[in-house]
């Protein structure tokens, strides 16, 4: 079990002021008020273990296999459906979303493995994660993972209380199955957009695990040449 960077500053920062209580509190206020001492103390306390808790990075044994579509992230799947995705491939995809709580791992890792054929970030607003709109309006950044199978996206969404994306990537990247693309800060939720046609392994309200929770088996894009060359033609 290791401490993910994103969590140095938070945990340095919280001990700072965790320390600064126990001072204050045992040199000038033990003897004033013991029980404010105390209160002050219990309270600050399980937030220093909360925040060390969130930033955890736990060792995994990452499932690696074309055949198969990762969970890309720790959480509860809270949707399965069919959409319309306009962004990038302009045609109907299977998608399925991932709620990450606050007391979950919030490492983002790369379903497949390929190379990085786009990124986008775009502002927006802070709906709650599980908000049907936070998909296409929140705070987001897309990333399309491809190879010779098929193309995927996945969606980093911000949500209410989830204010910071963080990715480690740029295009023409190339990613191993399971490995770390990103974090987001504070519990929200990741979409993962499957080609159609694609038959899910998991079920609305399953639990999943990033990198080892398997979504969908030998996923084959039919129509991927068609929108190579479509992408191709764009540019």
């Amino acid at each position: 079990m290791g401490i993910h960077r994103e969590g140095y500053k938070f945990i340095i920062w919280t001990s700072i002021i965790w320390a600064i209580v126990i001072f204050l509190s045992y040199q000038y206020l033990w003897e004033l008020d013991r029980i404010l001492a105390i209160i002050l103390n219990v309270i600050i306390a399980p937030l220093w273990l909360w925040i060390v808790w969130f930033f955890r990075l736990p060792k995994r044994d990452m499932v690696s296999s074309k055949k198969y579509i990762v969970a890309p992230a720790d959480g509860k799947v809270v949707v399965i459906e069919e959409v319309d995705v306009k962004e990038y491939f302009e045609d109907r995809r299977v998608q399925i979303s991932i709620f990450m709580s606050p007391f979950n791992v919030h490492v983002n890792r790369s379903p497949i493995a390929g190379m990085v054929k786009y990124i986008r970030y775009h502002q927006g607003k802070y709906l709650v994660a599980w908000h049907p709109k936070s998909s296409t309006e929140n705070e987001r950044t897309s990333i399309v993972i491809g190879n010779e199978r098929c193309d995927i996206m996945v969606r980093q969404i911000a949500g209410a209380v989830a204010k910071r994306i963080c990715y480690y990537v740029e295009r023409s990247s190339l990613l191993n199955q399971g490995e770390e693309f990103g974090f987001i800060r504070f519990g929200s939720r990741v979409d993962i957009f499957l080609p159609i046609g694609t038959v899910p392994n998991v079920k609305i309200g399953d639990k999943v695990k990033g990198g080892v929770t398997i979504l969908a088996t030998d996923v084959v894009d039919p129509h991927k040449a068609e929108l190579d060359e479509r992408r191709k033609n764009k540019a």
